[in-house]
C-alpha cells in the first residue's frame, strides 16, 4: 500500500498561517517578478483566476472582489515544507518527497487501521503546521495520486465525489462499485501520467475518463502508445508497477536563472547578479555533495520588449572540478567579461553548472594520482554555509556580489507584496505585544 500526502493551496496555506485574516479570503500567491498567478486559494479559484494568469488581468479583483496578492516567498515555503514532510514520514517506515508539497509513504501493508492513522497524521499536520493536507491511500501510487484528487475535490467541489471520500480516501475500504464510479468520474487528463496533449487523443479515441483508461488492454497501450502508458494502466488495474524513490538520481546540472526587476544596462549589476546567481548554485551543489567541472553563464534581452536583441553564452571548463564558490563565482565573472556589450536592455542572466560528479569520487581520484586535495577551501565552504544557514542567506558572501541585502539593486526581482520570512529569518520572528 502507497499514501500520498498532499498540502492543499500550498503557498496559500503556508501564507495563513501567519495571516489568519486571510483565511476565507480570495488569496493569490505571484511567480517571481510577481508576473502571474503560482497559486490560488479556493475562493480566488471560485472567481475564475487561472493558474498561471498574469497578474496585470486580474489585479481588476483586488478592487472589485477584495483579492489579495502575495509575492511568492519561498523560503517560507521550504521551510514549512520541510516541518510538513517530517510529519507526514510517521504515517510509514518510508517517504519519498516528491514535490514541495507531496510527499509518498510506502510499505504501509503491515500498518493497522491504516485510514484511522492517516487521519492522525493529518490532524497531527494541521495542529503543528497550520498546514491542511488530503490523503489518498491505494495499493499503486496512481491509484493513490487518484484517491488524493478525490479526497481534495469531494471537500472544496461539492457534489464531484461522494462526500465520504473527502480528506482521507482508502482505495482497499471501497465497494468495488464504488471504486468503479470514483474511476469514472475522474477525466483521464487527471490521472497522473496522462497530460493535455495525451488526454487529447485519447479523447479522439472515445477514452475520457479513467475508467476507460483502466479498462484499455495493457498492451495496445504499450503498442499504440508508449510504455508509459501501458505501466498507467496497469497502475489503475491495482497491479504495482512504479516503486518508491527512496533516494532521488544525483543532478546531472544545476541551474539558477533569474528575469530582473528592471533592465540591466550596466556591467557592475550584471557581475553581482551572476555572482549570486553562481553562489545559489555552489550551495545546492555542495548540499548534494557533488563538484562541477564546468560552468555555463548567459545574458540576453528580454523577446518581448522592442529594442536590439542580445543573447551570449560561455563555458568555462573547471579543473579540477569544484564546488567552491570562489572559484564558480570567478568562472562566471570570466564567462561574462567575454560577451558582455553595452547598449542592451538586459532582461535576464543565470549560471548552469555542468559535468557534475560526486565528490567522494572526485577526492579519491586526486588522492590516488597523488594531488592535495582543497581541505582548507572545504573547511571554508562549510563555515560558510553554516553561518549561512542559520543566519541567512547571503550573511557571508563573496564581494562581488555587492551588498545582498540590499533591495533596491535595478537587477533583484520586484517581490514588492513578499510576507516575512516568519520563520528562517530573526529579524522577521512576529512579535506579540500585550
Amino acid at each position: 500500500m502507497f499514501a500520498l500526502i498532499d498540502g492543499n493551496n500550498f503557498y496559500v496555506s503556508c501564507e495563513r498561517v501567519f495571516r489568519p485574516s486571510l483565511q476565507g479570503l480570495p488569496v493569490v500567491v505571484l511567480s517571481n517578478n510577481d508576473g502571474c498567478a503560482i497559486a490560488r486559494s479556493d475562493e480566488a479559484k471560485r472567481l475564475g483566476v487561472k493558474m498561471g494568469q498574469p497578474y496585470f488581468e486580474i489585479r481588476d479583483f483586488e478592487r472589485t472582489a477584495g483579492l489579495v496578492c502575495l509575492s511568492a516567498n519561498f523560503e517560507l515555503y521550504g521551510d514549512m515544507s520541510d516541518r510538513m514532510m517530517s510529519l507526514a514520514a510517521g504515517l510509514g517506515p518510508q517517504q519519498e518527497i516528491y514535490s514541495i508539497d507531496e510527499s509518498f509513504i510506502g510499505d504501509l501493508d503491515g500498518v493497522r487501521d491504516l485510514t484511522k492513522r492517516a487521519w492522525a497524521i493529518r490532524s497531527r499536520i494541521l495542529r503543528w503546521t497550520g498546514i491542511p493536507t488530503c490523503v489518498g491511500l491505494a495499493p499503486t501510487k496512481t491509484l493513490a495520486k487518484l484517491c488524493n484528487h478525490a479526497a481534495k475535490d469531494a471537500e472544496r467541489k461539492p457534489g464531484s465525489y461522494p462526500a465520504e471520500l473527502a480528506r482521507v480516501c482508502n482505495w482497499a475500504e471501497l465497494p468495488k462499485e464504488v471504486q468503479l464510479d470514483l474511476l469514472r468520474r475522474t477525466a483521464a487528463g487527471e490521472v497522473w501520467g496522462i497530460g493535455r496533449r495525451i488526454a487529447a487523443k485519447l479523447a479522439e479515441q472515445g477514452i475520457t475518463t479513467a475508467l476507460d483508461v483502466a479498462m484499455m488492454p495493457a498492451a495496445k497501450a504499450r503498442d499504440g502508445w508508449n510504455v508509459v502508458l501501458e505501466r498507467t494502466v496497469r497502475e489503475l488495474q491495482g497491479v504495482s508497477c512504479i516503486s518508491l524513490d527512496q533516494a532521488p538520481p544525483p543532478k546531472q546540472q544545476i541551474a539558477c536563472t533569474r528575469s530582473f526587476g528592471h533592465a540591466v544596462t550596466e556591467l557592475q549589476p550584471l557581475i553581482e547578479a551572476v555572482s549570486e546567481f553562481a553562489s545559489r548554485a555552489g550551495e545546492k551543489l555542495r548540499a548534494g555533495n557533488q563538484r562541477a567541472g564546468a560552468l555555463q553563464v548567459f545574458a540576453h534581452t528580454s523577446p518581448f520588449r522592442p529594442g536590439p536583441r542580445f543573447y551570449r553564452t560561455a563555458t568555462i571548463q573547471l579543473q579540477p572540478p569544484t564546488s567552491d564558490t570562489k572559484a564558480l563565482v570567478g568562472a562566471a565573472v570570466a564567462g561574462l567579461s567575454r560577451f558582455y556589450e553595452p547598449g542592451y536592455k538586459l532582461a535576464k542572466a543565470g549560471v548552469m553548472l555542468l559535468d557534475l560528479c560526486s565528490a567522494d569520487v572526485q577526492q579519491h581520484e586526486l588522492e590516488l594520482f597523488g594531488t592535495e586535495p582543497a581541505r582548507d577551501q572545504s573547511r571554508l565552504m562549510v563555515a560558510m554555509d553554516t553561518v549561512n544557514s542559520r543566519f541567512g542567506k547571503g550573511t557571508v558572501h563573496v564581494a562581488s556580489t555587492g551588498q545582498s541585502t540590499r533591495a533596491d539593486s535595478t537587477w533583484r526581482m520586484k517581490q514588492e507584496r513578499r510576507t516575512p520570512r516568519y520563520t528562517t529569518a530573526l529579524d522577521d520572528i512576529p512579535i506579540a505585544r500585550a
